[in-house]
């Protein structure tokens, strides 16, 4: 079954999501990143010039196939099939229909009212299908 955990109370998206995405290239995994297309530029942006010891390589889902296939992670504004990745990092409103075909999913919420009114309704559903969910609250953590 698909482990899904959400991330609340995520003051900087880009920074945290950088943060997320090495862990996650550190442990040999690949991901999807959903997220609103602002975001998603940000994103492709912060990802070059994080750190300088960490190059997380990335493409869109819009780049060639031979592109995505090579990167470690994949930013996409919408829902795609980017072949076989273990995490998926959401960032969309709604729950992700293929959510269940990756091993992790990773729901992330900000601060702010209409995020976290999103994020309940995804609890909701998460919860309603029979998942154990993981909560890590980011402001307890800072």
């Amino acid at each position: 079954m698909t482990d899904v955990a959400f991330h609340f109370n995520v003051p900087d998206k880009p920074a945290y999501l950088c943060r997320l995405l090495r862990k996650v290239a550190n442990a040999g995994m690949r991901a999807v990143v959903l997220a609103p297309p602002p975001l998603v530029r940000e994103l492709d942006q912060a990802l070059w010039t994080f750190s300088q010891e960490d190059f997380i390589s990335h493409a869109m889902n819009t780049d060639e196939v031979a592109m995505q296939e090579r990167s470690t992670v994949v930013l996409a504004a919408e829902e795609c099939d980017v072949g076989l990745r273990q995490v998926l990092v959401n960032c969309l409103p709604e729950v992700a229909s293929s959510f269940a075909k990756y091993e992790k999913v990773v729901e992330i919420v900000g601060t702010d009212d209409d995020d976290r009114a999103w994020a309940r309704q995804r609890w909701k559903q998460y919860t309603q299908q029979g998942f154990e969910l993981i909560r890590h609250d980011v402001a307890q953590l800072q």
